[in-house]
């Protein structure tokens, strides 16, 4: 058997990073071979939260798609109906429902004082369909305070506190009376 010489100093130092012929290859393979498996395991792990992350973002971005086109179409839906009752005839319809007529000619106040163009009432007969308010009585109305601006809001009263047809004077009655 052959005995290796014990080296000393600097010479044991050297010999200590290269292996040596007997088995000592396979040892120093060990901690590579680790380092390689550790690696390549912690990038997989990592490819595998990342792709989980990405994935994670695709459905929420679907998520967030499908919500933006559902209130897109409800904001063109309601934008319809804002130019559908913004539109000339619908304007018209419902003035003559609550009773307006075209106006007649405009007269112009200039600085000075003068009047520019003759006025004149608005033309055009009474819709038939015009419902008027109906105007109480002083009395109808009972002894009920007015309220000052000062008053807090109350709650409405639990009866009513308009007459009853027959109780109306005829004086303030809106409705017209069939056969007149």
């Amino acid at each position: 058997m052959s005995r290796k010489p014990e080296l000393k100093g600097r010479a044991a130092r050297l010999a200590r990073l290269f292996p040596g012929p007997t088995g000592s290859g396979q040892a120093a393979r060990t901690p590579f071979v680790l380092l390689v498996v550790l690696l390549l395991g912690g990038g997989l792990i990592g490819l595998l939260v990342l792709n989980s992350a990405l994935s994670e973002g695709s459905f929420k971005l679907d998520d967030l798609q499908r919500d933006t086109k559902s209130l897109t179409d409800e904001e063109q839906a309601l934008q319809r109906d804002i130019d559908a009752y913004s539109a000339p005839d619908a304007l018209v319809r419902r003035a003559h429902e609550l009773g307006m007529v075209p106006g007649g000619d405009p007269a112009f106040l200039d600085p000075d004082g003068t009047v520019k163009g003759v006025p004149s009432p608005a033309s055009g007969a009474e819709p038939a369909s015009v419902r008027m308010p109906l105007v109480l009585a002083p009395e109808a109305i009972g002894n009920q305070a007015a309220p000052t601006p000062t008053d807090s809001p109350s709650p409405a009263p639990e009866e009513s506190t308009v007459p009853a047809p027959s109780e109306v004077p005829p004086s303030a009655n809106p409705t017209p009376t069939p056969g007149r």
